[in-house]
């Protein structure tokens, strides 16, 4: 039978500072999938930072927005950060995603490496479960323009220096004061990113289609200050008033370093991201394994 997906792009998992062996690791994982991927009917590709930086030789190379443009598929042989990196990138293009995890956790790289054949075979052939993921839009404001701008997947994270004390922070929702936080900091996620910084510092989980975001204080010297679920239509809007080397991280990936008056606005954005699973696929699936809900417990 003749594949669903004909070009597809494989997205690798690398560090420029990684270890050879790391490096042969991940240059032996997507070797693998990219022949599992020819035997099945696929023309491959790589994407050029994966190629450029595990060195794997005789496949074709597109940027990311050459994929975007030519590819029916893009495959993450990684990590959820890996995941997270090129999900933003190809948000705007529409292209699926599948995500075969070398990580730990893998909530967004959900087939494990070491039986991808069974489930990727069967997904080729379109036995899949769709599932759309909301992003968000983060401009920083300094005197009435945007000095920086960054989309996030998981969140938006406002926070104190590693030396520092408290940050105090003016929060509005809609053009609507909320409070102001005194706190380590301050983290918007969306319902994927529930299950990372957002769940460590006391944050509820969120089912993806939940079309929401959760607005966590990280520390907060009032305790009365507690996570709150705001609907993703929501203009956010954070301004620092006082601290010192108070940053904004954006998935973790990219970084803004703040001054006092800098307002971090925080708006939906129009694309979403694509990824596709297993048939059988459930969240709560995903949510007993990773977080070993029911350990030790027989179930039916």
């Amino acid at each position: 039978m003749n594949p669903k997906f004909q070009l597809v792009a494989l997205i690798g998992k690398y560090h420029t500072q990684a270890s050879a062996s790391s490096i042969a690791n991940s240059r032996s994982a997507v070797e693998a999938v990219a022949h599992f991927l020819h035997d099945q009917g696929c023309e491959v590709v790589l994407e050029h930072d994966t190629a450029l930086n595990i060195g794997l030789p005789g496949y074709q190379q597109l940027t990311v927005e050459q994929i975007g443009e030519q590819c029916d598929l893009g495959l993450v042989v990684g990590g959820d950060g890996t995941m997270l990196g090129i999900g933003r990138k190809l948000a705007a293009y529409g292209v699926p995603l599948i995500g075969i995890n070398q990580g730990r956790l893998g909530f967004i790289t959900d087939i494990p490496y070491g039986g991808f054949a069974s489930s990727l075979g069967k997904m080729l052939q379109g036995e899949y479960v769709e599932d759309h993921r909301s992003l968000m839009n983060a401009c920083v404001m300094r005197d009435g323009r945007c000095v920086f701008k960054a989309m996030a997947m998981n969140d938006v994270v406002v926070n104190r220096g590693a030396t520092a004390g408290m940050v105090e922070l003016r929060v509005e929702v809609d053009g609507h004061f909320v409070a102001n936080q005194r706190a380590d900091g301050l983290i918007i996620a969306t319902p994927t990113g529930s299950t990372a910084y957002s769940l460590s510092t006391g944050g509820p989980l969120l089912h993806p289609s939940i079309p929401g975001w959760v607005m966590v204080p990280i520390a907060p010297h009032n305790l009365s200050n507690r996570p709150i679920v705001l609907a993703n239509t929501s203009h956010i809007a954070i301004e620092i008033v006082a601290g010192r080397d108070v940053s904004a991280s954006f998935d973790m990936q990219s970084l803004a370093s703040l001054m006092h008056g800098d307002r971090i606005e925080v708006t939906r954005a129009n694309q979403h991201v694509r990824f596709l699973h297993p048939r059988g696929w459930s969240y709560y699936d995903t949510l007993r394994e990773k977080l070993h809900w029911n350990k030790g417990v027989a179930t039916p």
